[in-house]
């Protein structure tokens, strides 16, 4: 996991190209672009969305964790809290396709607020949308990185 500030990003270049393609674009001029619509940059390998939704109360959520996808979350409005565990203290309830979704206890939380970003790797499971001082509108961007064919 990584979390960091967006005037900070480059310095996270060369950990995977296709982060490195993610750090080159996380500027206002590419982020105004991005809808919610998938784009695809570089086929199934590496694309990108934009989520608008709301918070919801910690018992609506779950933790999700991809095999062979690391996500690059980039919060554009709002805030939320983030839960961030090892899979191998969830439990399983559902699986489809790269996404599987756990229920178990936090091993940290943080805040992902504008102009902060956060990198969740193959092995970290993080639930998402969960509300910090009650309900609130988010937009978010969420970059899919391929990193294990």
């Amino acid at each position: 996991m990584i979390l960091g500030k967006l005037s900070e990003a480059k310095a996270y270049r060369g950990i995977h190209p296709r982060l490195d393609q993610v750090i080159d674009r996380l500027n206002d001029g590419f982020l105004s672009t991005v809808g919610p619509e998938t784009m695809a940059l570089e086929g199934d390998a590496l694309y990108v969305t934009r989520f608008t939704y709301e918070t919801l109360p910690l018992s609506e959520t779950f933790f999700e964790v991809h095999k062979r996808y690391l996500d690059v979350h980039l919060m554009v409005q709002g805030e939320e809290r983030v839960d961030l565990a090892s899979p191998e203290g969830l439990i399983l309830f559902e699986q489809r396709g790269d996404f599987y979704a756990y229920r178990g206890e936090a091993e940290q939380s943080l805040v992902l607020r504008p102009g902060s970003f956060l990198v969740v790797f193959p092995e970290d499971a993080h639930r998402i949308k969960i509300q910090v001082n009650g309900p609130e509108t988010v937009s978010k961007v969420v970059f899919k990185v391929l990193v294990y064919e």
